[in-house]
């Protein structure tokens, strides 16, 4: 049986993707997956060696033919202001899509009466298998301006997915992307467990309120690790009193301590180098691995799927 662990947070800069590494690290076998696809950095701790790279290709874009295109007027509907007319030196009209102003509906493309608009699917990045010290490892980098991020986790997700099913190993760990957004929800949809990871500040708590939420809504285990927590053990506190009202289960707390941006540096998880957070996070591993082990199977039930293909889809 595949379970599948995603490390969240509210908000960026909580330390999720510090943990994940140091996660990796302590597994000892499992396939490790960068959902974070917008601002993708696991691989500035792993040093992954690429060996394969995937176009990652969705949406459609219009493009009119100059050569076909009679000057009509019947683009123009565009509700999105995406069709231009520029003056030529000629006096003529030339009309064009502005191309970070398309939003790929279509419309235009079903009305021209010459069929003058193209409409082709779009290069929007691209998805890598790598090999890492800590085995392999499936990440993604969403090109600049483009969209469908939630459809780019999923494929992360799946090809994930099937190298643990090749390999015959049955943990998956993901390092999930910020924020409680489209793709964050394609990232927890179906996962065995989620572990979301925060910090002692007002917008922390805040945040973690929003993210428990999700997992509530979509029926998933929750835990929760407050890191830094000694810079601010009040807030501490009624983060894991917030947390336990939600239903999640606290998980541990991780100190501040300089050790681990200096495994950063030397591009290491943090559990390779000596320190108080190092324990603390093998502390954390093995209560989350317990967790693992009373949560409910891996894999995704039809209304999980359901909920990750309408989440894709954006």
């Amino acid at each position: 049986m595949i379970r599948e662990l995603i490390v969240i947070s509210g908000k960026g800069g909580t330390g999720k993707t510090s943990i994940t590494a140091s996660f990796a690290a302590l597994a000892g076998k499992s396939v490790i997956a960068d959902c974070d696809v917008d601002a993708a950095d696991l691989h500035l701790v792993l040093s992954p060696r690429v060996i394969e790279r995937h176009d990652f290709r969705a949406g459609n874009r219009a493009i009119i033919r100059q050569s076909d295109c009679i000057q009509c007027g019947s683009c123009l509907c565009c509700r999105f202001d995406a069709v231009k007319i520029e003056k030529l030196a000629t006096g003529e009209e030339r009309y064009f899509i502005e191309p970070f102003s398309c939003e790929g509906c279509g419309l235009c493309v079903r009305l021209c009466p010459t069929q003058a608009i193209d409409f082709p699917e779009q290069l929007c990045g691209e998805w890598m298998v790598s090999e890492t010290r800590f085995g392999p490892m499936v990440h993604a980098q969403l090109g600049i301006a483009a969209e469908n991020s939630g459809k780019l986790v999923t494929t992360v997700r799946q090809q994930a997915r099937r190298l643990a099913e090749e390999n015959h190993i049955d943990l998956i760990v993901v390092d999930g992307p910020p924020g409680i957004g489209c793709p964050v929800i394609a990232s927890i949809t179906g996962a065995t467990s989620v572990l979301t990871v925060t910090e002692p500040t007002l917008s922390g708590r805040h945040d973690l309120k929003r993210v428990l939420t999700l997992t509530r809504h979509f029926d998933i285990p929750a835990m929760v690790c407050v890191n830094k927590w000694d810079l601010n053990p009040e807030i501490t506190e009624l983060i894991e009193q917030d947390a336990l009202q939600s239903g999640a289960q606290i998980v541990g707390r991780i100190c501040y301590d300089p050790e681990v941006t200096r495994a950063q540096i030397e591009a290491q998880a943090s559990v390779e180098r000596q320190g108080p957070a190092s324990q603390q996070i093998n502390d954390l591993w093995h209560n989350v691995v317990s967790h693992l082990q009373n949560a409910r199977g891996g894999g995704q039930d039809t209304a999980s799927t359901a909920a990750n293909s309408r989440a894709s889809e954006n």
